[in-house]
Order: structure tokens, then C-alpha cells, then sequence
């Protein structure tokens, strides 16, 4: 991680609610726009080892996103997708996250709320994720999410 990312990650309730802050070097327009165009996000989405070979999205309140995640090592496709919720441009994004099962039915349904804050000309994005199953799933998602939010860091930082 670079000198200006003050990221960091805690647990609450049980482990089971997964919170994120980082610092972006961007506006919150920015930002917001790498969410929210599946162009920018095919860009970021998933950790260097799981990155995103597909993303669709219906920015809208009751749109639907999808994405697959492809194992480089492996090959290992991990479709996923969830319904917007709220969406307020530059300032707030809501919506729901499920992995998909080996059946293709969506698996448990977590919500993820962020939002992005001016901070000068950078934001502070809070990302909150809940609540999982089990303390390790959410431990799991935090390593997944941290690498993509590097991705994205390194994403913003060339623009």
C-alpha cells in the first residue's frame, strides 16, 4: 500500500460486519464513477489473484449487478451480483452482495453501504459489508475487498 493510503479494517458484532476506510487520492465523483461505470469496475473489481473478467450494471434503485471473478492460478469463475438500493451520486452507494451457489441460485445476501467524503480534493470512502454468516466468511471478504480497493487506489492514481 502506498505512504497516503490510510486504510484499515475492523470487525464488529461477533466479527460478523466487515468495515473499511480508505483514503483515495480522487474526488468523491471519481470515485463514485469507478463503482458505478461496469466499464471502470472491470478495472478494479477483485483481488490481483481473482480479478474481474465480467461486470454488468443497471445503476438504478432495483437495478441489478453481476460480475464473475476468474482465478488466474486456477481458472475458478465466482459469479455474484445483488440488487442497487440507494444511490446518490458522488456521495452514497447501497446495495446487496451474493455469491452465487454450484446450483447458480444466489447464496446468502450481505449489504454493502458506502459512502464517499470530500476530503480536499481526496475521499475518505467507508465501506460497510453485513452481516456474515460466519466471522471467518467476513475475514475472507476482507482480504478479498482490500485487494481490489488496491487496485482501485492504483486505478486512481493514474488518472
Amino acid at each position: 500500500m502506498s505512504e497516503t493510503n490510510t486504510a484499515h479494517a475492523m470487525n464488529e458484532t461477533a466479527g460478523r460486519i466487515l468495515t473499511i476506510t480508505r483514503l483515495f487520492n480522487a474526488p468523491p465523483a471519481l470515485v463514485f464513477d469507478a463503482f458505478a461505470d461496469p466499464r471502470r469496475m472491470l478495472q478494479w473489481m477483485g483481488p490481483r489473484d481473482y480479478p474481474a473478467t465480467y461486470v454488468e450494471a443497471d445503476l438504478r434503485v432495483g437495478g441489478k449487478w453481476r460480475a464473475c471473478l476468474d482465478s488466474a492460478a486456477s481458472g475458478e469463475k465466482l459469479w455474484h451480483g445483488g440488487v442497487y438500493q440507494e444511490i446518490v451520486p458522488g456521495k452514497r452507494l447501497a446495495f446487496t452482495f451474493a455469491w452465487d451457489q454450484a446450483d447458480g441460485r444466489a447464496g446468502m445476501e450481505t449489504l454493502v453501504n458506502i459512502t464517499f467524503e470530500s476530503q480536499d480534493d481526496r475521499t475518505l470512502m467507508t465501506f460497510r459489508q453485513s452481516i456474515f454468516d460466519t466471522p471467518e466468511n467476513c475475514t475472507g471478504h476482507e482480504k478479498g475487498w482490500n485487494g481490489a480497493f488496491d487496485r482501485l487506489e492504483e486505478l486512481l492514481s493514474q488518472e
